[in-house]
């Protein structure tokens, strides 16, 4: 999950500096969204732990 957010990460910072401002603000989002969901599934996973 976080690969997939850091890959959105550097394809928006690559389309944003290249002027793709649409594909840079998409990719962006997905990859802050990404990142999100990582982080709730994380902090989930230490309070539950593993046996």
């Amino acid at each position: 999950m976080l690969r997939y957010a850091l890959i959105f990460l550097v394809v928006a910072i690559i389309a944003g500096f290249l002027g793709f401002g649409s594909l840079s603000g998409t990719a962006a989002w997905i990859a802050k969204v990404l990142v999100v969901v990582f982080l709730v599934l994380f902090v989930v996973s230490l309070f539950r732990g593993t046996k």
